[in-house]
């Protein structure tokens, strides 16, 4: 049983939406390359919002996981796409 979990809600700039569903759907092959993150879940719950959810077996899974290209990836867009 994992024991960590992570879920980030991500609130996307309307004309940016299609961009970040973009990115989310890609990342899903990151995920994959991460050895310690047991499971991930990107979802769309609106026209403009997003989330993520991540499982891990341990803190240093999710270290990993919050230090690795996901997150870089989602810091990188923060500031023209993300609201």
């Amino acid at each position: 049983m994992t024991k960590l979990g992570l879920l980030a809600r991500i609130e996307a700039k309307p004309e940016y939406a299609e961009k970040v569903e973009g990115l989310l759907r890609d990342a899903l092959e990151l995920a994959r390359q991460e050895d310690r993150t047991v499971t991930w879940f990107a979802f769309r719950q609106g026209d403009t919002t997003f989330g993520v959810f991540d499982t891990f077996d341990d803190e240093e899974g999710r270290q990993g996981h919050l230090q690795g290209r996901i997150a870089a990836a989602l810091m990188e867009a923060a500031g023209t796409m993300l609201s």
